[in-house]
């Protein structure tokens, strides 16, 4: 089972939804980068259940604690091991799924792979295991900042009401002020609605989420393979409940002819730059310095309360399950913090990589 990724800046997650506790190891992570445990409070906050009604009720401080890796206030460049605990487990919702497997989750599957498999709250395959994501984020993004580098993901669309395009600060400035983390506060209102009319019907809803980096600079990534936009959408794609990725405009580039979406070059107060940004900041699978775009298409959440048909693998028989537990209704607004991480953890290896960061010293020069 893979649960590392990374070249010179590596993130190994660990834990499961209802065991002792979920954390990261982040190993690469070069000495002397100022970082206390509030660094990475303040982005599991993000993601931690129970902030609002489009949430699972489900109670968790998510607390962490750093183990590992800091020395008087920075980083001392040996591997930064950070935990956080179960508290709020109900493990006994999950008894009836032992032998009866969650439709469009991942039961079946991890079944039939491993045969023992933690069936308790989706074990190491729920959502909750993206705490190791934003644990191994939250450090990324403290490294990236000193390069000047900033990320931020907000939602776009849920179901079919859809976000106004914004400028970078406002979409900074609006996530905050509703639990959507919407950047178009009007459409944020009705996604709230759409999203609690749902969780009152026993369903769930869908949606995209969009991520930008700015601040990026010319020439992460390669040519052929470890291209930066393949290495992004594999990340992505790593996220649980994550069914698409695109770059820039993506898909909708079907709809268009070269002479439209071509990003043409041009002098601006001497630098170089694109007069558009059609192709989200990476040409030939490198940054070409301008913003790097990425959106996520996230399904309905597969944990709803309505009677669905299942199986019985011990009785070998079909079978009826109604789910039931703490679950959201729309998976999108927690997925933001882990898009972003996501996002800065493939950012922080390339950064190394290329050399921009020292891999060893932050304070030396490369």
């Amino acid at each position: 089972m893979s649960n590392s990724i990374g070249e010179k800046f590596k993130i190994t997650s660990f834990g499961s939804s209802h065991g002792i506790g979920i954390g990261a190891i982040v190993d690469g992570c070069p000495a002397n980068l100022e970082l206390n445990s509030e660094d990475i409070q303040k982005e599991l906050d993000k993601r931690k259940p129970g902030t609002s009604s489009v949430t699972t009720p489900r109670k968790e401080s998510d607390e962490v604690q750093i183990l590992s890796g800091i020395f008087e206030g920075k980083t001392d460049g040996t591997p930064i091991a950070c935990v956080v605990f179960n508290k709020n487990q109900h493990s006994k919702d999950y008894s009836m799924f032992k032998n009866t497997p969650r439709p469009s989750h991942g039961d079946f599957g991890w079944m039939m792979k491993y045969g023992n498999y933690d069936y308790r709250g989706g074990g190491r395959g729920s959502g909750r295991v993206t705490i190791g994501h934003v644990i191994g984020g939250a450090i990324a993004k403290k490294l990236l900042k000193t390069q000047g580098i900033e990320i931020v993901s907000h939602v776009t669309q849920i179901g079919n009401i859809k976000a106004e395009p914004k400028e970078y600060n406002i979409i900074k400035e609006n996530i905050e002020k509703n639990p959507i983390r919407c950047g178009d506060l009007k459409a944020s209102k009705e996604m709230e609605e759409l999203i609690l009319t749902k969780k009152q019907e026993g369903d769930s809803i869908g949606g995209i989420v969009e991520t930008i980096a700015i601040g990026v600079p010319e020439g992460l990534g390669e040519p052929i393979f470890e291209r930066l936009d393949g290495d992004l959408a594999k990340i992505l794609m790593n996220i649980g409940a994550v069914k698409g990725v695109e770059i820039g405009l993506g898909f909708d580039v079907a709809n268009h002819t070269g002479f439209e979406i071509n990003d043409e070059f041009e002098i601006k107060n001497h630098q170089i730059t694109t007069k558009t940004n059609n192709s989200g900041g990476i040409i030939g699978g490198m940054s070409n310095g301008m913003p790097i775009v990425s959106r996520i298409v996230v399904k309905p959440t597969p944990s709803i309360s309505k009677c669905q048909d299942s199986i019985n693998l011990e009785k070998m028989e079909n079978e009826k399950i109604e789910i039931k537990g703490r679950h959201d209704p729309c998976i999108c607004p927690r997925v933001t913090v882990v898009a972003e991480s996501s996002t800065a953890i493939i950012l922080a290896d390339h950064m190394i990589r290329s050399g921009l960061i020292h891999p060893n010293n932050l304070n030396k020069d490369n």
